[in-house]
């Protein structure tokens, strides 16, 4: 351990936790920019075991994204252990895995390594230039056999001599870490108590300077990264959560008591932002547009933010001169590329001629692939990967919000928080002095470095569905809910859709359980309802960017005699089957259309569109029409490669609403059966003697838009267990 700093160590955090013990509410109460979150009760259960209050404490400050977004910053502490081989103590360091997340860091998200193997390994580091390889060699390192992969982080860690180690990257450190006189406010705002290293990529040489600058500067605190972030430490977990909280709260006060004192933030307003209900609209007018530009290589997913802190810089005068220099901490450009796309339209600008629209913003886009290709030219290495995506990852449209577009909806999503950060860390770092951003070849050699691509060669391929947004009518329960919960697993998001509110807020809290918040989005819809349809496709692009998928599931079903039949039953079923597939459908296609990278309509009919059967005059016709409809469909959308198909299901009872209201009373007695014996006989009659059920149906409809069939349109699938009198020829 490196005594002197140990020395302050003890020191410092006795006299603060004196002060703090006797009452631990105070904590709450002492920081206003970031939570103070220790429950002592909870850590006292904890006591002992090390490994147990890293994860705690690592969890406590990922919670907060004034610490750091997902997926930032490391955690660690070292503590002695049994060596498995020998059977002697030994110390070992437990750090944050490679692409791990400290507020959701379990046990296997951890690394464990033998601290003096890993300090051994400066006897054969050849150098900076052959960073890289030293990685492998953490891998000799491994103390627990079911470690996660070690991260390029670990030798920062390794080479300090604290026991527990947080590394974040807080909004305003980041602000000092990047601002052009960000060492000078560092020394003079703490007193020489944080140190500060000059921006260099993460890995082992900066491991070393991380240890010399504690040799040089010893009793400090912590130390800035330039450009990136912070380290603090402490000797236990308590105290290394209370240090970091404190330099944060330092920086953060520092930073708020400047604001405006040397100019107005980012210059002050330029422009006003509209209402947040035109906001909304207009985004959700623009949102397709856009995604379909950036999916021009493969579907991407939208998310849209009208956050304040983003109003507040995309409406300023200093945002021309600020966006175009992109971010400075890696952690943020990795996820948002090297800067925005600022969209060059008037909020209010009318977004309903498309075509004049597209011909605006198309010149935009090609002049940002443009410039990302020129920075790839430019920066690339002999042994470089390949140039990716070169469309935008944020886009900023002035007055309205920020759009941020990637491959799921969580990595758009944390994009969007990550140009956010961003944003206060321009803010920060323009009322204290200048904002500074990496230098192009060093953002370069971050986003195209060889590790990082290793990664992102280790992760799962895309499922059949990623990328694709899909909106299921009727999808709360029974066939719609099960097609919902299949596209989701192979790899979709969906607008789950209801028009019982409760049942709706059922199925999305189940999503939710399952398949986490970014899964889905809902809307309240009745297919009869021309505006609560509009709100759904609004619901889609403001969500998600768009739709690629319409599922027509939403049905009913009235079984009377001709007699028995009356007009509202008659308009109450081709209201709902006929028109509402058509008017989804007719909105679907023009968010499609906006979008101009096809699409799936998929219309839910039955067998009874084909069979004759009795007591069915109306419910037969409406779903006859329904088929013919989707025919008349294909043939007009095939030139704007949408594609429309039928599935046509038969006697699907599980959790559906349509054998309600009498719908099975009526068919049993049309049978002369009980309702009890309805399964069976439908299943008799098939020609395979199955139960048709809700699963049946997703299937049917993954087939259609799995990929395997992409050249398919106008077909019927007909799921019914074999009916032949349904046969389509």
């Amino acid at each position: 351990m490196h005594s002197t700093g140990m020395a302050w160590g003890t020191s410092f955090f006795k006299n603060k936790l004196i002060n703090s013990n006797n009452n631990m509410s105070v904590q709450t109460t002492r920081f206003k920019h970031v939570s103070y979150l220790w429950d002592e009760a909870k850590a006292a259960e904890l006591a002992g075991d090390e490994v147990a209050l890293l994860i705690y404490r690592s969890n406590l400050l990922g919670a907060d994204l004034r610490l750091t977004n997902y997926g930032g910053g490391n955690t660690s502490c070292k503590a002695i252990a049994k060596d498995p081989l020998t059977g002697e103590e030994t110390e070992v360091m437990w750090i944050k895995g490679s692409g791990g997340d400290i507020g959701t860091l379990t046990r296997s998200g951890l690394a464990a390594l033998y601290v003096d193997r890993l300090r051994s390994l400066k006897n054969v580091y050849r150098g900076i230039e052959h960073e890289d390889e030293m990685v492998e060699l953490f891998n000799h390192c491994i103390y627990d056999l079911s470690s996660k992969a070690p991260s390029i982080d670990t030798p920062l860690h390794g080479f300090l001599p604290f026991k527990h180690i947080d590394h974040l990257h807080p909004d305003a450190a980041i602000a000092i870490a990047a601002a052009k006189d960000g060492k000078k406010i560092t020394e003079e705002l703490f007193g020489g108590t944080i140190g500060w290293v000059e921006w260099q990529k993460p890995g082992f040489d900066l491991g070393l300077q991380l240890r010399q600058c504690l040799d040089e500067n010893p009793g400090i605190r912590g130390i800035m990264l330039g450009s990136h972030g912070l380290f603090t430490w402490g000797d236990t977990a308590y105290e290394s959560y209370i240090n970091t909280l404190e330099v944060i709260e330092k920086c953060a006060e520092y930073i708020e008591e400047n604001y405006g004192k040397k100019a107005p933030v980012f210059g002050g307003q330029k422009i006003q932002s509209l209402p947040q209900d035109q906001r909304k609209k207009q985004a959700a007018a623009i949102a397709p547009i856009l995604r379909g530009f950036c999916s021009s290589e493969r579907h991407m997913i939208g998310h849209f933010t009208d956050d304040p802190r983003v109003l507040e810089f995309i409406n300023s005068n200093d945002l021309d001169r600020l966006a175009p220099l992109g971010t400075s901490c890696p952690d943020h450009f990795l996820r948002t590329k090297i800067s925005p796309l600022v969209l060059d339209l008037a909020p209010e600008a009318d977004l309903t001629d498309v075509a004049s629209l597209k011909e605006k913003l198309a010149p935009a886009f090609e002049a940002y692939r443009a410039m990302y290709t020129e920075y790839y030219n430019t920066c690339k290495h002999a042994n470089s990967p390949a140039i990716r995506d070169a469309n935008p990852v944020i886009i900023l449209y002035p007055g309205v919000g920020m759009f941020a577009f990637s491959k799921d909806k969580q990595t758009a999503r944390v994009a969007a928080e990550f140009y956010t950060n961003a944003i206060n860390v321009m803010k920060g770092a323009e009322a204290i002095s200048e904002y500074t951003s990496l230098p192009r070849q060093e953002a370069f050699n971050i986003e195209y470095w060889l590790l990082e691509e290793a990664k992102l060669q280790r992760m799962p391929k895309p499922k059949a569905l990623s990328g694709k947004i899909a909106l299921i009518t009727g999808s709360a329960g029974g066939i719609g809910k099960a097609i919902a919960k299949r596209f989701v697993e192979e790899g979709a998001v969906v607008v789950l859709n209801d028009m019982n509110a409760e049942r709706l807020q059922g199925a999305g809290d189940e999503f939710k359980a399952k398949y986490g918040k970014d899964s889905y989005a809902t809307a309240v819809l009745d297919v009869t309802n021309g505006g609560q349809i509009q709100e759904a496709m609004e619901v889609a692009a403001l969500a998600f960017g768009g739709v690629d998928i319409v599922i027509n599931n939403a049905g009913l079903s009235i079984s009377k005699t001709i007699q028995d039949h009356t007009e509202k039953d008659w308009d109450l079923l081709y209201d709902v089957l006929v028109k509402g597939q058509f008017f989804i459908t007719q909105a679907a296609v023009e968010v499609m259309r906006k979008q101009a990278i096809g699409g799936d309509v998929i219309n839910i009919v039955s067998k009874n569109a084909l069979v004759s059967g009795p007591n069915n005059a109306g419910y037969g016709s409406a779903k006859a029409a329904q088929l013919h409809l989707s025919r008349l469909n294909a043939a007009e959308l095939g030139g704007d490669n949408i594609r429309v198909n039928v599935v046509n299901p038969d006697a699907v009872i599980s959790d559906s609403n349509i054998w309600a209201g009498g719908w099975a009373e009526g068919r049993a007695k049309a049978y002369g059966i009980t309702v009890a014996e309805l399964p069976a006989y439908y299943a008799k009659r098939t020609l395979l003697n199955q139960i048709i059920l809700p699963d049946d149906i997703a299937n049917a409809c993954f087939a259609f838009v799995g990929g395997l069939l992409h050249k398919s349109t106008g077909n019927v699938l007909n799921v019914d267990g074999g009916v032949a009198m349904a046969f389509v020829r």
